[in-house]
């Protein structure tokens, strides 16, 4: 078991690096905690839990472990003993990667609130006007599992989420309106302007997030678009997925790479304020390591975009995935896998696009695997610890993008 007389811990430049970082002297070769190995080599991770005899303790006088801590180890030989800097939860003022909360700091000079809402939307892969169905991957929330009042009225939800949020964050005053689940331009523009509205004019909101797809934006619905961008920050957040038809028609995403690429064109050309931002899934049936790199590669060097999100797929009760699981039609990536794909992916990406997302959150009721997915300071820990062992960050293998303006 964990015990504090195993590891002499300090404190090392709190002031540069943030309030979550540790040092642990060990004899070379030495265990610490329960790994089955030593702590030599490569950065390990891992996430105390209960019974591990450092939660609620205080070491060297600074502020006690708790449980589902995640600390990252990285050792260095000096002498007669190993080295290992530990960092207690999320790593942070580190990153290898062009982060949204960092991003965000520099846009608005403070933390924002990404605040999510239910709009009452559709999609159109759903309601029969491309397919029926639905995206085979997506739940019956339309992705938006983790909102707290989704059946309330917009406006009403905006608060309860806020208020929901202030429990951790209670100083933030800062907002973006996110409409998340399903497809947000999916009706008639004065039903979107309508919807919209209630919620982007409520005070401390600074900006508007709109998760939607390709073939849902019609050019007076991007003017719409562009008009809110001379008042607010806009995200356009578009949905791709993937970059390959055979696993689009896989999935029932119905819409093609070819139409992805002339509406992002579009957009940048009629809403040019507006922020533009990716979505691809890792691990979709079929596609292999090398696929999910060149999904990643045509993304950020075809299409001008400012941002990017790369979801794990999270496999989920009720959905049309399912049978492709128990066909044996798609296994499910191992952490390992899921980090490597990452930071190759990171290394290819143009160092100025923001990065939205490099893992992702699932109800824990609905989730059939990974289940590893569930510890994400564990698994955005293991990422920043694989750069790192590279000598890597974003972009360092970017190629010139070579869209068309």
């Amino acid at each position: 078991d964990w015990s504090a007389k195993k590891c002499s811990l300090g404190r090392k430049n709190s002031q540069s690096v943030g309030p979550l970082w540790w040092q642990a002297s060990l004899p070379s070769g030495s265990q610490c905690g329960r790994a089955p190995h030593t702590w030599l080599g490569r950065p390990e991770t891992l996430a105390l839990g209960g019974g591990s005899g450092l939660e609620g303790q205080w070491l060297c006088g600074f502020k006690s472990l708790f449980v589902g801590t995640v600390i990252t180890f990285f050792p260095c030989e000096r002498g007669n003993f190993c080295f290992y800097t530990l960092f207690c939860g999320r790593m942070k003022g580190m990153k290898s990667y062009n982060s949204l909360n960092d991003y965000y700091r520099k846009l608005f000079g403070e933390k924002t609130f990404k605040v999510p809402i239910d709009a009452g939307f559709d999609c159109p892969n759903r309601d029969g006007t491309v397919a029926h169905g639905g995206c085979t991957f997506c739940t019956v929330s339309g992705s938006g599992d983790a909102i707290v009042a989704p059946d309330a009225p917009i406006r009403e939800q905006f608060y309860k989420e806020i208020d929901f949020m202030h429990r951790k964050w209670p100083d933030v005053r800062k907002y973006l309106v996110y409409f998340q689940n399903f497809t947000n331009t999916h009706e008639k523009l004065e039903v979107i302007r309508e919807r919209y509205e209630q919620a982007i004019n409520e005070p401390g909101v600074v900006g508007l997030n709109i998760g939607t797809r390709p073939d849902c934006l019609p050019d007076e619905t991007i003017a719409y678009l562009a008009d809110l961008s001379e008042r607010m920050h806009v995200t356009v957040e578009l949905g791709l997925q993937t970059t390959y038809e055979e696993t689009s028609d896989l999935i029932n995403r119905a819409h093609s790479y070819e139409l992805y690429v002339e509406t992002v064109q579009r957009v940048r050309k009629l809403a040019p304020k507006a922020e533009i931002v990716s979505h691809l899934i890792n691990g979709l049936p079929g596609e292999t390591h090398e696929m999910m790199i060149e999904n990643v590669r045509r993304c950020v060097t075809d299409n001008d975009i400012q941002g990017i999100k790369l979801h794990l797929l999270h496999l989920m009760t009720n959905t049309r995935m399912q049978r492709d699981y128990h066909e044996g039609r798609l296994q499910l990536l191992s952490q390992e896998e899921y980090v490597s794909i990452i930071c190759d992916q990171l290394e290819i990406i143009p160092e100025h696009i923001v990065i939205h997302r490099i893992t992702g959150d699932a109800p824990r009721d609905m989730l059939i695997g990974p289940m590893w997915s569930l510890n994400k300071w564990e698994v955005l820990n293991a990422i920043e610890a694989e750069m790192r062992r590279r000598g890597s960050k974003q972009g360092c293998k970017a190629k010139e993008q070579r869209f068309v303006c």
